[in-house]
């Protein structure tokens, strides 16, 4: 099969669920409509059709993304930057005196961060945030003279630029690996990350539902419970072994790969709870009907996104 094929092949896997989980979705409302005003069930089951109306947008968009490739998958994810960047700024405690870090975060930062990802300039976009960035963020912000709450307010500039554009960064990046006997293809390997660890929270979320019992950070996601958790990494990684045949591993290298990235992808979306809990909200914002924000979509892939880069960049780059 060709890259192209294979792509296909894949996108109508997603579709063809999405179609029945649409179907059944229905299914559910028409039921519950029949049955007479229930709250409860009624509540979970709009929330279901509005997190399945959330996915065809979302399989939409990234469908349109890959049908422009490399150009394509850069432009979403620079824009996807731009949102949950501005969702993360909104949630921290910006002074006056921060705006001109904040413009330089969003003007400067941010679009040389893709550009450098378009040019394959890896010795750059890898430490271009990390470091330059890093280190001129707080000159730019003292140059205003506010010092009140400064290492907090610079903190969290540094932390948003991390999140939302280094790390969302890697999801491009791959198509910078030139992997021996893999040219070409390399759009398949973004298929494998976002389709693994999105399917993972949504198999988390289902098992959570069906079996969830005890709770395993209570405190940090009152929702994540230790059985969705076991029951959506290990069936998401069963899924990434499947997958093997997109991408250049081995099925056991694939599963293990899954396995990895799914557990980051776990981590991140604790992290971000944790961030949420101590701003005093629920969701990053509600852009995306039934998911909440961009960032409440997009918490585990910044986390598996780098890890994924780099290990893949250690081991299949010469």
């Amino acid at each position: 099969m060709t890259t192209q094929e294979q792509i296909l092949a894949v996108f109508g896997g997603v579709v063809g669920i999405l179609v029945v989980a649409t179907i059944i979705g229905r299914v559910l409302r028409r039921r519950a409509s029949a049955e007479g005003p229930s709250p409860g069930p009624s509540s979970t089951i709009q929330n279901l059709n509005a997190r399945i109306n959330a996915w065809w947008t979302m399989v939409t968009l990234i469908g349109l993304a890959f049908l422009f490739g490399k150009i394509g998958i850069i432009v979403l994810s620079a824009v996807l930057s731009l949102a949950a960047l501005r969702e993360f700024v909104t949630l921290t405690n910006t002074r006056q005196g921060d705006h001109w870090a904040l413009l330089a975060a969003f003007f400067v930062a941010l679009p040389v961060q893709y550009i450098l990802v378009w040019y394959e300039w890896y010795g750059l976009y890898s430490i271009f945030i990390p470091i330059y960035a890093f280190l001129l963020m707080p000159v730019i912000a003292v140059l205003r003279g506010d010092t009140q709450r400064f290492l907090e307010r610079i903190t969290e500039v540094h932390w948003g630029l991390m999140l939302c554009v280094f790390c969302l960064s890697h999801v491009p990046a791959l198509l910078t690996l030139d992997i021996p006997g893999y040219e070409g293809r390399q759009l398949l390997l973004i298929v494998f990350l976002v389709g693994v660890v999105q399917t993972s929270d949504v198999l988390q979320y289902v098992w959570g539902k069906l079996a969830g019992r005890r709770k395993i950070a209570p405190s940090v996601s009152p929702a994540k419970t230790v059985e969705g958790f076991a029951g959506g990494v290990l069936s998401a990684s069963l899924l990434g072994a499947g997958l093997w045949w997109i991408t250049p591993f081995t099925p056991w290298q694939a599963a293990l790969f899954a396995f990895v990235i799914t557990m980051m992808g776990f981590i991140g979306g604790l992290v971000m709870s944790a961030i949420k809990r101590d701003r005093g909200v629920k969701d990053w914002g509600r852009t995306i009907e039934g998911h909440g924000g961009i960032l409440d979509r997009l918490d585990s892939l910044i986390f598996a996104a780098p890890i994924f880069f780099h290990l893949v960049r250690y081991f299949w780059v010469p």
